[in-house]
């Protein structure tokens, strides 16, 4: 089943799910219900269900049950990227803007292009790392496709993620060199979750490049991203908020079916790597 446009039916379950679902995110509503008690609702995983085969499982059996568990998933075209990305980073304060994950900038939707200061589709996992472009699959799986300055995307590149540099103009509180990239304090979490969910999603079995995970830089058009041992404290310093919380809900329930296990599970990160 693709999805390449918003039909009327998902526009209507995208805006619920970005407002209607509570901070701590709904569970799905194709697999889950969460618990109506509030007081169970912090003890019991509105999850459970989705993620039952890896319940249990640590290392590489965890990582294994957990790319089996995502890989069911549907499929959205690059032209599709466009219109998905309107609701996934839609601003919560502003139905007309999204959010820009390195820059932190509401803007209009209507902006995307090619031009200066439009918005464009950054590949958190870049492209070239795996050499996949943007063939439907890991080039537009939503999970790591981001609306970015398209400045600040060319800034970025396909650098590694580490520490330090000098500041990236129009991304206040992000560093770069000539080797790596690092996202301001808000979003490193969600730069760290993305990539993992990358390398536990596309293990060669689709016709891709089997991704994973090292704790250098220059991995250049090696399918491998770094560094490990940062993106490990990212996760922990930065967990998920309810942004977060809400867009991997909408992917969920509107466009690819299949969740980030790291934003359900942030703790899984340590169980695996």
């Amino acid at each position: 089943m693709r999805i390449s446009r918003l039909t009327p039916w998902a526009a209507a379950l995208a805006a619920a799910a970005l407002f209607a679902v509570p901070a701590a995110a709904s569970a799905g509503q194709q697999r889950t219900t969460a618990p109506e008690n509030p007081t169970a609702a912090a003890s019991v995983d509105p999850y459970a269900d989705y993620y039952a085969s890896a319940q249990g499982k640590t290392g590489a059996a965890l990582k294994t049950a957990l790319h089996n568990i995502i890989k069911t998933q549907s499929k959205v075209t690059y032209d599709g990227v466009w219109n998905a990305l309107k609701v996934t980073d839609q601003d919560p304060a502003n139905p007309n803007n999204v959010i820009l994950i390195y820059s932190g900038r509401s803007q209009s939707k209507s902006t995307n292009g090619g031009g200066a200061n439009d918005w464009n589709r950054e590949h958190v996992w870049a492209k070239s790392h795996g050499d996949f472009g943007t063939a439907t699959g890991p080039g537009t799986d939503l999970h790591h496709l981001r609306p970015e300055d398209v400045t600040v995307n060319s800034t970025r590149g396909n650098k590694d993620f580490d520490k330090g540099g000098s500041p990236v103009g129009e991304a206040p509180g992000s560093l770069t060199d000539a080797d790596s990239f690092e996202p301001r304090d808000a979003v490193k979490g969600d730069v760290a979750r993305m990539l993992l969910y990358m390398a536990v999603r596309y293990d060669g079995g689709d016709g891709f490049a089997n991704l994973e995970m090292n704790d250098k830089v220059n991995n250049g058009s090696a399918p491998l991203f770094g560094r490990i041992s940062l993106l490990k404290q990212w996760n922990q310093m930065d967990p998920p908020d309810a942004f977060e919380q809400r867009r991997n809900q909408v992917i969920f329930d509107v466009y690819q079916h299949n969740r980030n296990p790291f934003i359900d599970h942030p703790e899984w990160v340590n169980s695996i790597w």
